[in-house]
Order: structure tokens, then C-alpha cells, then sequence
């Protein structure tokens, strides 16, 4: 019987999540790991667990393409943060109320999409976007966290 390879800690799923998404910007321009970062703080804050917050750090590798599922399978995470990666994976042309409903399944996604919306939705992130944009974003958050079930601005 051979022993399970040990898990990564956080230090080191960060530096996966940060190589993973290396060059990636965001909408305004600044580099992703910024959005990672703000993101696994946020699940920190909110009483997060350490499976949740590795969650955080790799929450758009699948989607963005920096990590396959393949990787994301074979990389020494807990089935749990797996299973909270997967969920938060949009799918081409997903409609938003499949998307909420399988975050709202999968336990420890919620308070990770929480997060993220609430860095994607931070007034001084949206300030730099063009208004056309800004309106669109906003609409998007405001009914992503209308379908989770999340106060505005939580």
C-alpha cells in the first residue's frame, strides 16, 4: 500500500495559483494574483475554512484555463477544495441560475463565491472601468448574489 502524497499547504497552493495564472490581468488592467489574493483573504475574514481558502487561491484556474481539470484532480488538494474549484467553474454558456444552483450544492462554495463577488463588486475595483462596462458588471454581481441568496455589498 503506498502512502498518500501529503497535501499542499496554503503557502504552496498559492504559489501554484500564482505560477497557474502568471500574465493574467484582470479588467482594469492589474495583475490576477491581486484578485486571488483579496479573494482567499475574504474567506480568511469571513470565518473560512483551510480547504475554502485553497479553494480561493484556485477558484478561476479551471474556467481561465491556467489549470485543467486533469491538474486540478491530480494536485494534492483535499476532495473538498476540488469539489469547490469544480463548482465555481462557469461552463460555456452556463445559464447563472445552473451555475448558483450548483454552487449552492457543494458545501463551502457559497462563502467562497461570497468573496469573490464581493472583491469583484468593490466600488474602487469598478471605478477604473469604462461605465458601459461598470453598469454591465454590476448588474451581473447584483444578480449572482440575488440567486445565492447574498445581501448586496456582503
Amino acid at each position: 500500500m503506498t502512502t498518500p502524497e501529503p497535501l499542499l499547504t496554503l503557502s504552496e497552493v498559492e504559489a501554484l495559483a500564482r505560477t497557474a495564472h502568471e500574465g493574467q490581468t484582470d479588467k482594469a488592467g492589474r495583475p490576477y494574483a491581486e484578485h486571488l489574493q483579496a479573494v482567499a483573504e475574504g474567506v480568511r475574514r469571513r470565518g473560512g475554512d483551510p480547504a475554502q481558502i485553497a479553494a480561493a487561491w484556485l477558484h478561476d484556474a479551471v474556467e481561465d484555463h491556467a489549470l485543467s481539470e486533469a491538474e486540478l484532480d491530480g494536485a494534492a488538494l483535499t476532495r473538498r477544495t476540488k469539489d469547490i474549484v469544480l463548482a465555481l467553474t462557469k461552463q460555456p454558456a452556463e445559464p447563472p441560475e445552473s451555475y448558483a444552483a450548483r454552487i449552492l450544492a457543494t458545501p463551502g462554495a457559497l462563502l467562497v463565491k461570497q468573496s469573490d463577488l464581493a472583491h469583484n463588486a468593490d466600488p474602487a475595483r469598478l471605478a477604473v472601468l469604462d461605465e458601459a462596462t461598470r453598469t454591465r458588471l454590476t448588474e451581473k454581481y447584483a444578480r449572482m448574489r440575488a440567486l445565492l441568496g447574498l445581501a448586496a455589498g456582503s
